[in-house]
C-alpha cells in the first residue's frame, strides 16, 4: 500500500490486493498495515490516473470536501491532458442538451439549472458541484448526463422491470446483469435503511439499483465509444463504484478500457473497495442565505407554511399562508424555484419577495418585501 499527503488530503493506494494462499486459521486477526506516514504528492496519483481511459471518483453527496476531491483531480488530469470528458451521476439523460448549453456558454447558471429539473431531480445543494461545472465551463470539457430518467428506476423499484410499460422501457439499459452477492448484501442494507418499504420490495430495490448501474454503463460506452481519443472522468455516488460491482464492471463489460477506481473515505472503509481511497478531513459548504420559512406546495402554488421565530421573513412582514409569486423578479410556482433562486444567495443578502396574501371577505392583495437572509440553521426541512 502506498500514501499521498497534501494539506487535508491523504490518498490511500488500496488496490485490489491478493491475499495470502493457504487456510487461515480461526479467530486469528486479517488485515493490511498502511503506513501513514509514506507520503507522497498528489501530482504521483494524477499521473498515475492519466494511464486509465476511465477514472471513477466516488463521494458521499452532501460531503463538500468529496467534490473538492473530486475537481482538483479533474484540474490535474486536464492539466496532463485536456482531451477528458467528465461523465455525471446527478442528470439524466433526456437533459443532455442544456448540459451542452451551459459548457458552451449559450444558457446561464441558472437557466441551466432550470433547464435540467435540476431541484427536482436531484436536490443536493448545487453549491456542492457548482465549483466543478464552472471549471468543465471555463475549460469546455464536455459533461455527459449520464443518468436514466428518475421516473424509469422509481417504476422499477415498484412494479420491478418485469412490470414497466412499453414507453417506459424506451430508456431501459439493452443488457442487465444480476448483482454479485457482495452488492446485494450491501444493497439490503441500504434498503433495510428506508423504513416504509415492504420487505419483498426487495428484489425491485436492486433491480431498480441495476437499472442505474447499467444505464450509466451503457451511456459512457457510448460516448467512449464514438470519442476514442478522450478519457472520461466518471462522478458518482461511491455505492454505484465501490468494489467495482455497479457502474465499473458494466462498463467494462461493455467497452475493453482500462480504469481505476478512486474513492473518498466515508463511514465504511474496507480492503480492495477501491485503487485509491482519499482521507479528507469533512467541510462544511459556507452558510447559506434563507428566508426562514416552511414552504408547501398545493394546488400548483407554493405557500408558506409556517415561520421561524424572529427569523428572516418574520422579521420582514411574511405570514403563514402567504402564496410566493416571485424572489428578485423570478417566478416562483414550486419550491424548487425557491431553491433556484436562492441558492448563490448568502446569509445577509437582501432578496425582494413578491407575494399574495388573502384578506377578509377572500379579498387578495399583491405585496412586497425586501427580506435580508439568515443564516442557514442544521435542518433539513428549511429552505
Amino acid at each position: 500500500m502506498r500514501l499521498w499527503h497534501l494539506g487535508y488530503l491523504l490518498v490511500l493506494a488500496l488496490g485490489f490486493i491478493p491475499t495470502a494462499s493457504g487456510a487461515i486459521a480461526q479467530d486469528r486477526a486479517s488485515f493490511d498495515a498502511v503506513d501513514m506516514d509514506a507520503a507522497l504528492r498528489l501530482d504521483s496519483l494524477a499521473a498515475q490516473l492519466a494511464t486509465k481511459r476511465v477514472v471513477f471518483i466516488g463521494e458521499t453527496h452532501d460531503r463538500y470536501d468529496h467534490h473538492l476531491n473530486q475537481l482538483e483531480i479533474i484540474r490535474r488530469l486536464h492539466e496532463l491532458d485536456p482531451k477528458m470528458a467528465i461523465g455525471v451521476e446527478y442528470f439524466q439523460q433526456p437533459f443532455q442538451q442544456p448540459v451542452d448549453d451551459y459548457i458552451a456558454g449559450r444558457i446561464s447558471e441558472n437557466e441551466f439549472l432550470r433547464a435540467t429539473e435540476y431541484y427536482t431531480r436531484w436536490g443536493y445543494a448545487y453549491r456542492l458541484y457548482a465549483p466543478i461545472f464552472r471549471y468543465a465551463r471555463e475549460q469546455r470539457i464536455p459533461v455527459r448526463a449520464l443518468n436514466v430518467p428518475t421516473a424509469l428506476v422509481s417504476a422499477v423499484a415498484r412494479v420491478g422491470i418485469a412490470g414497466l410499460s412499453e414507453q417506459q422501457r424506451a430508456y431501459l439499459p439493452r443488457e442487465i446483469e444480476p448483482a454479485d452477492e457482495g452488492y446485494r448484501n450491501r444493497l439490503r442494507k441500504a434498503f433495510e435503511a428506508h423504513p416504509g418499504l415492504r420487505p419483498d420490495a426487495f428484489n425491485f430495490f436492486v433491480e431498480a439499483q441495476l437499472v442505474w448501474d447499467e444505464g450509466m454503463a451503457e451511456s459512457a460506452a457510448a460516448y467512449l465509444n464514438a470519442n476514442q481519443g478522450r478519457r472520461l472522468v466518471i462522478l458518482a455516488g461511491s455505492g454505484h463504484l465501490a468494489f467495482g460491482s455497479g457502474i465499473p464492471r458494466r462498463l467494462e463489460r461493455r467497452i475493453n478500457a482500462p480504469y481505476a477506481i478512486v474513492i473518498s473515505s466515508g463511514d465504511d472503509v474496507e480492503p480492495r473497495m477501491a485503487d485509491y481511497l482519499l482521507l479528507s478531513r469533512k467541510q462544511e459548504l459556507p452558510p447559506a442565505g434563507i428566508l426562514s420559512v416552511r414552504l408547501e406546495e398545493k394546488d400548483g402554488e407554493c405557500r408558506i407554511g409556517s415561520l421561524s421565530l424572529g427569523g428572516a421573513g418574520e422579521k420582514a412582514g411574511l405570514r403563514k399562508g402567504d402564496v410566493l409569486v416571485a424572489i428578485d423578479a423570478q417566478t416562483v410556482k414550486k419550491i424548487a424555484d425557491v431553491h433556484l433562486a436562492l441558492w448563490d444567495k448568502k446569509p445577509g443578502d437582501r432578496v425582494s419577495v413578491e407575494v399574495r396574501r388573502k384578506r377578509r371577505l377572500r379579498a387578495v392583495t399583491g405585496l412586497n418585501f425586501e427580506v435580508e437572509l439568515a443564516a442557514q440553521p442544521r435542518l433539513p426541512d428549511t429552505h
